[in-house]
């Protein structure tokens, strides 16, 4: 008798429980992206060294998340499949969170900024250890035709968590007068206080998806026709690395093609996160130095721009699924895209704070679509036996525009 079945649709709060934890991971995100070039110079790193700490995230995620979404894809204990993963990731980012701004407190033994840097690493290494297992959940839960709407979902949840972790320093400083004052080589209050938020909400929400969500066994998982799982592989059977590097040899065409479009997506992405703060207090405050007060508000400038975009894709998110379903998501894609590059490009040109707010909203646009579409496309052409392996992989073409943007810049200087 055959029993493939389809995959059952999911309701809309089930959906939204299973991509609330991303809330809490893209807010301590959305900290390290906004304060941590500050942090460091406060430290004592020099603007020209910033994207030498920045690399580690795209390194790490390089290494990892092609690891932990192959074990992934062969675990299954008490807790599931990929909820293990992503509350130890999300644990650990969070104590990282802590430690970061509070570097200069072990001084006396290595100095902040090493400190400093360390704590960076661990944060990028355990926001990878977080976020793909979280993908691949949304990938294995849900039926093609409802791909499109649980990755804006997810995107959803992204900017919402990413918005709170944006303002909150600005808000802790403009409207409660928290952190107005800043010592040379101290953190200010506001942004201490921002982390240990952060901390707290990353682990709260991650909690919440992994009480709220139960993952399909995996001899369950095999059984639907739209999964294309491989059964002669099985989810159990594991020789490691042996196994990635197969896997990334029979890649599929529709990943390579994707690749192209998101290295040059991320190769700017990652030029603006990195250099965002020290281009807006060079260009719009006219200050250099990391320990005035025109400094730290551009920091907390910058937070509320980063803040504007994540809110504006927070909100493009929720029409995406209908822009979709109207045109395709490659279309959907392209025009995203296009707006975004049309609001990075215009940064070079304004000189007004305030006006930085509609470059940030083409941004927005643009990075709604880039949470959403690649990985909506990716999905339906991927076995279900190695969705976390090949989401992982994919993170290659995010991360290597990364370390070439970083290649380019020491060149250059």
């Amino acid at each position: 008798m055959d029993t493939m079945k389809t995959k059952p649709s999911l309701s809309f709060w089930q959906i939204w429980n299973m991509s609330f934890g991303f809330l809490g991971v893209q807010a301590g995100f959305a900290l390290q992206n906004a304060n941590a070039s500050r942090i460091l110079q406060t430290f004592g790193a020099d603007v020209n060294s910033l994207s030498w700490f920045w690399i580690v995230a795209p390194l790490t995620g390089m290494i990892l998340q092609p690891i932990i979404g192959h074990y992934s894809d062969h675990t299954w204990g008490k807790m599931g499949r990929r909820k293990p993963y992503f509350l130890i990731g999300a644990i650990l980012a969070a104590l990282a969170l802590a430690m970061l701004p509070n570097s200069a407190v072990m001084s006396a033994f290595i100095p902040p900024l090493v400190i400093g840097a360390g704590m960076l690493t661990i944060m990028n290494a355990s926001f990878n250890i977080a976020m793909e297992p979280m993908r691949a959940l949304v990938a294995d839960m849900l039926p093609d035709k409802q791909r499109t709407k649980g990755f804006s979902i997810q995107t959803f949840m992204i900017g919402v968590g990413a918005v709170a972790g944006s303002w909150m320093p600005y808000i802790f400083s403009e409207c409660m007068g928290i952190g107005d004052e800043t010592v040379a080589g101290e953190v200010p209050l506001n942004v201490l206080l921002s982390f240990y938020i952060g901390a707290a909400i990353m682990v709260g929400s991650v909690v919440w998806t992994i009480a709220r969500t139960r993952e399909y066994p995996p001899e369950v998982q095999r059984s639907f026709t739209d999964s294309n799982a491989d059964t002669s592989e099985g989810f159990e059977k594991s020789r490691g690395l042996v196994d990635i590097f197969k896997d990334i040899a029979k890649m599929p065409k529709t990943m390579k093609e994707l690749g192209l479009v998101q290295f040059f997506t991320w190769f700017a992405l990652f030029a603006m996160w990195v250099y965002m703060t020290p281009a807006v207090a060079d260009h719009v405050y006219g200050t250099t130095d990391p320990n005035t007060v025109e400094y730290q508000k551009a920091g907390d400038w910058v937070g509320i721009l980063f803040g504007v975009y994540n809110l504006v894709a927070m909100l493009f998110a929720l029409v995406l699924p209908a822009i979709a379903a109207r045109t395709n998501r490659k279309i959907t894609h392209s025009i995203s895209l296009f707006i975004g590059a049309v609001g990075l490009i215009s940064v070079f040109f304004i000189t007004n704070p305030y006006l930085l707010i509609l470059s940030m909203v083409g941004v927005g646009i643009a990075w709604a679509s880039v949470l959403a579409m690649p990985y909506a496309i990716l999905a339906g052409s991927l076995p279900a036996s190695k969705m976390g392996v090949y989401m992982g992989i994919f993170n290659f073409f995010i991360t290597i525009p990364q370390v070439v943007g970083q290649l380019v810049e020491r060149c250059h200087s």
